[in-house]
């Protein structure tokens, strides 16, 4: 990670770590340097928060201030940007988004002509300017400054090729969605009417203040009670920006990130869709996962934590799906990143075609007990090499042994260390997450 990407972009409280000048800068570089042999193509998208508007028109400024054309998608999810970049000759994509993070938080995501996340060296020369290590750029004149073009075509055809994906409509099916008040507002909905669902929808009026509030993927008991006391088939959870989906089975039960890849890596065998008969996992999934697809004689690879490195793994082996516990899931062959509204039509199809529930399919996988801690610090590297600290990790490893296992990581988005510990019941993980904490704490290590 840099001094200001992180493992999914430059996020940060908006107008405090993340301001307009940052925007605009990152607007001259990326149109500076993808417009050096031809007039760049940039694609733009936004959820709803209020900061995105300041900082789309910023981008927008740097981008055709350095002689690139820019094109907005408007409020829109990650994926239907990766999308565009990938079919619509695009040289780059940005996302303006802080994904599940709180609505006062924001984010500037930078997508390659693959539609994947952009390459660690760009971000490096990126930050080099923002910190002034680099030569000021020319600013273009006359017919050479750049034009901002509406294409919110582009986010129709996103949906138009949502629709298409499916092999099987969704009649009559009970669907339920929680859109985080974010990016899916404006095109859950519409998929799942189209494939003739009966969709019920919350959390689908974006204020500009209240995307995740109380509501989508990170506060998954929303829909849990709505799912049930509707009477729903199925529920389906996306963040701010819908990169991720938990889903909810009839009986309110979460299905998480592993429970969606066992659904959908078993459905994909049977399918004989499987590439390399592998799904790629990060290490925090659930060693139930991995039991599980051991019994299906399915593989699995572990990367690191972040959607990105899953995506890298997947490329180059060219693997059908992976993904995170968190909800992001790659379908690499409708897909070049985590797409929460892909995923549902995924689970959707796997349950349509075996004329099963969610519920049955997903109950094969025992998910072994695991809690996971956030501890706020105010400086992750400095927590995670803390001599004590490493000791008391090292003690809870060898304590847990084989019937466990202990991950003590940093974020790659929030100044926040997670301790995660995976046991055969909850007091055992209690106790040795605890046993950390502790260790943080008494080291003076966490802040408020």
């Amino acid at each position: 990670m840099g001094k200001y990407f992180g493992t999914d972009g430059f996020r940060g409280e908006a107008n405090v770590q993340l301001t307009v000048n940052h925007a605009f800068m990152v607007g001259r570089y990326v149109g500076w340097y993808y417009g050096r042999e031809h007039k760049a193509k940039i694609v733009i998208g936004k959820d709803t928060r209020r900061s995105s508007y300041m900082f789309e028109y910023a981008l927008v400024a740097g981008l055709t201030a350095s002689g690139a054309d820019a094109y907005l998608l408007h409020v829109t999810t990650t994926p239907s940007v990766s999308y565009a970049v990938r079919t619509e000759d695009f040289d780059c994509g940005i996302m303006i988004s802080a994904s599940h993070n709180p609505f006062h938080d924001n984010g500037i995501k930078l997508l390659n002509g693959n539609g994947q996340k952009i390459e660690p060296e760009i971000e490096a020369r990126i930050e080099a300017y923002l910190d002034g290590k680099l030569e000021e750029l020319p600013l273009a004149t006359g017919a050479e400054i750049g034009r901002t073009i509406d294409f919110a075509s582009g986010r129709n055809r996103y949906i138009g090729y949502l629709i298409s994906i499916p092999c099987r409509d969704f009649k009559n099916i009970k669907v339920g969605l929680d859109c985080a008040n974010g990016s899916s507002s404006a095109i859950a909905k519409s998929v799942f009417d189209a494939l003739q669902a009966k969709t019920y929808v919350i959390n689908n009026n974006p204020d500009g203040t209240n995307i995740n509030t109380n509501c989508g993927s990170t506060h998954i008991e929303v829909l849990q009670r709505f799912v049930v006391e509707k009477g729903l088939d199925v529920g389906f959870a996306y963040d701010g920006d819908a990169d991720r989906c938990i889903a909810v089975d009839h009986k309110g039960n979460i299905i998480d990130g592993d429970k969606i890849m066992y659904v959908c890596g078993k459905y994909l065998k049977e399918q004989g869709k499987l590439n390399g008969n592998t799904v790629v996992t990060t290490v925090m999934s659930n060693m139930g996962l991995y039991k599980a697809l051991e019994r299906e004689g399915i593989s699995y690879e572990q990367t690191a934590v972040g959607d990105k490195y899953v995506a890298e793994n997947m490329m180059e082996n060219n693997y059908s799906i992976g993904g995170e516990q968190s909800g992001h899931i790659i379908f690499s062959r409708y897909a070049a990143t985590g797409d929460g509204i892909l995923t549902s039509l995924m689970v959707m199809e796997a349950c349509v075609e075996k004329k099963s529930t969610l519920c049955d399919l997903a109950k094969e996988m025992k998910v072994y007990p695991q809690i996971l801690r956030n501890v706020r610090v105010a400086d992750k590297k400095t927590a995670r090499e803390n001599p004590k600290v490493k000791e008391a990790v090292e003690a809870a490893a060898r304590a847990l042994g084989t019937e466990g296992r202990i991950l003590v990581r940093e974020s790659g988005t929030e100044p926040l260390i997670r301790v995660m510990v995976e046991a055969g019941t909850e007091d055992i993980c209690a106790e040795y997450v605890n046993s950390v904490v502790k260790v943080l704490e008494a080291e003076g290590l966490v802040v408020e």
